[in-house]
């Protein structure tokens, strides 16, 4: 009997140390759905709506100058038959230059508009990393992984998943603020 207990006692001794490796990292390993987050978050509406406002605006301002430049060339294009050579060259001119400032201005619009737009989603990005790492902090979790239907978790067991909580906390604390 002396010589079971021994090995008995060991074999219990590594299988409480397996299972509690094996809870301990089980429950440390959990993921959030980055998609829904940034959907859920109720800062990301505001964010988006500023954005929406101030891109149609400046659109706005293009289309105003679109529109009289195509004003300019239908007159241009009613009175060309009673102009000179010469007028008609300098108008030509005039209207390409201006359609060309236009086209110019349009780009520079247009990449104001991709910035803006990366520079609010980088935002609310920064709010959703900051208010996860602290998260993770204060509820001892060592690796918090984030799924974006990209393929970087491919599975995970939902009882890992924390997008509803950390959604819930991100949400608080914003409406906090």
């Amino acid at each position: 009997m002396k010589k079971l207990a021994l090995p008995l006692a060991i074999i219990a001794l590594v299988l409480s140390l397996i299972s509690i490796f094996y809870f301990k990292t089980a429950s440390q390993l959990v993921y959030v759905d980055v998609n829904k987050l940034v959907e859920g978050y109720k800062r990301t509406k505001i964010v988006r709506a500023e954005f929406e406002e101030k891109a149609k605006t400046l659109n706005a301002n293009v289309d105003s100058l679109m529109s009289d430049w195509q004003k300019e060339l239908k007159l241009y294009e009613k009175e060309r038959a009673k102009m000179s050579k010469k007028e008609l060259e300098l108008k030509q001119q005039l209207l390409g230059n201006k359609q060309q400032q236009i086209n110019n201005y349009q780009q520079a619009i247009q990449k104001q508009i991709q910035e803006e737009d990366k520079k609010s989603t980088q935002t609310v990005i920064n709010d959703i990393n900051d208010f996860i790492k602290e998260y993770g902090k204060k509820n001892n979790h060592e690796i918090i992984f984030g799924a974006s239907g990209g393929g970087n978790i491919m599975y995970a067991s939902d009882a890992t998943n924390l997008t509803e909580d950390v959604l819930k906390g991100l949400n608080s604390e914003f409406e906090a603020k």
